[in-house]
């Protein structure tokens, strides 16, 4: 892999926190996940980016909630018992990520962890930090959060258009 920086463990093993997002599973970097917590009302923000549906309060920090489902155009996010707000952390930026549930914590060897196929990625695919390969699973595409934060401050551009 090029740049994708995965937290290797001792023997070269990544740690993935693993989410249902419309029916995919989708991966997340523990080294990026500060927590999962049940799903609580989230308070809209007025004038905010498009992508944020709105805040929590996590123990007196609000946190900005994504619908993460919205975000990699799925369908939304809708709350049920099983739906969780995963709080992830990159480059000093803390978000929460609205998914459909938590799957599971998975080890994968870091030579299973690939760069999308650059089809995608010429193509402006830049969701995917990479996909990780299992033995008679589908593949697991690994999220890139600074990608969606970068989708999130794109959308601040939709929201001030809209408004004009």
């Amino acid at each position: 892999m090029s740049d994708a920086n995965p937290s290797i463990s001792s023997g070269n093993e990544v740690t993935l926190g693993c989410f249902e997002v419309g029916g995919r599973t989708i991966a997340i970097d523990v080294a990026n996940v500060r927590e999962v917590v049940r799903w609580q009302p989230v308070t809209p923000l007025p004038k905010s980016p498009a992508l944020i549906e709105g805040v929590v309060d996590l123990r007196g920090t609000l946190v900005p909630v994504v619908d993460l489902g919205r975000a990699l155009d799925e369908s939304r996010v809708v709350p049920t018992t099983g739906t969780r707000i995963v709080v992830a952390e990159t480059d000093g930026l803390v978000v929460g990520l609205m998914v459909d549930s938590a799957v599971e914590v998975l080890q994968v060897s870091a030579t299973s962890m690939e760069d999308p196929p650059p089809l995608a990625t010429h193509a402006g695919y830049d969701a995917a930090r990479a996909v990780v390969r299992r033995p008679d699973s589908e593949p697991i595409v690994v999220l890139s959060l600074e990608a969606l934060l970068e989708a999130v401050y794109r959308s601040v551009l939709t929201t001030h258009e809209d408004a004009a």
